[in-house]
């Protein structure tokens, strides 16, 4: 049987926090824990040729957490880039970001714009953090943009289609998701990726984030019935 490797894998990384207290940890360290993990299936994207890896790092309705929770993972990537951006232009990668950056604290703003401006030349996978990412807030935020682009004259509604649409999303300029994975048990889709996702592929893992590898990782592409060809 071979398999056919998606060129867009988004991934929901759910279990984090669980993990931890399962562990008799904080939800903190359970997400560092999953912060580890990632750093492995970005790698396992590469070697198994995957071209776009989207990650919902943070989404818009994380804010209602616990505020030591919340204040931690917006520290996480001023951390995170500090450490790998090195790695990532190593081995090709561009980072990209998908979502609000408008209401980010500035350390965290700068870290995001940072690893983007850094590696925007890079042609290797294409590594795109949703952080503060909602998919109503995206669709809302692109019916906002065309409107005022129609009241400039800039858009003839006429000609409005959903290529031109997806010129407004977050994820502008990059291919919708072939197959989306969520991790952690939960078999539903949290405001991940509404528009794109109309034509992809799901596969719930019962696995938690930070114990997901490229083993896991292969099983989910190997569950896809389209990514199998006999």
């Amino acid at each position: 049987m071979n398999v056919n490797i998606p060129k867009h894998i988004a991934i929901i990384m759910d279990g984090n926090g669980r993990w931890g207290k399962s562990r008799g940890l904080t939800r903190s360290e359970g997400h560092y824990a999953g912060a580890k993990a990632m750093e492995k299936v970005i790698d396992a994207s590469i070697d198994l040729g995957v071209n776009v890896l989207t990650l919902y790092a943070f989404s818009s309705e994380n804010w209602s957490r616990p505020k030591d929770e919340v204040n931690y993972l917006m520290r996480l990537p001023v951390k995170f880039f500090n450490q790998k951006l090195p790695e990532f232009m190593k081995r090709n990668c561009q980072i990209r970001i998908s979502g609000n950056m408008d209401s980010l604290p500035n350390n965290t703003k700068d870290a995001l714009n940072r690893a983007v401006e850094k590696t925007k030349n890079n042609d290797g996978l294409i590594v795109n953090f949703a952080f503060n990412y909602g998919g109503r807030d995206d669709i809302l935020q692109a019916v906002c943009a065309v409107i005022k682009e129609v009241k400039k004259n800039n858009i003839d509604l006429e000609t409005m289609d959903e290529a031109m649409f997806n010129r407004f999303l977050y994820t502008r300029d990059l291919p919708d998701p072939d197959l989306i994975i969520r991790t952690g048990g939960e078999k539903r889709v949290s405001n991940f990726l509404l528009w794109q996702s109309s034509m992809s592929e799901l596969y719930f893992s019962d696995v938690y984030f930070p114990d997901f590898d490229e083993r896991h990782l292969k099983e989910a592409i190997k569950g896809c019935r389209h990514m199998v060809t006999q």
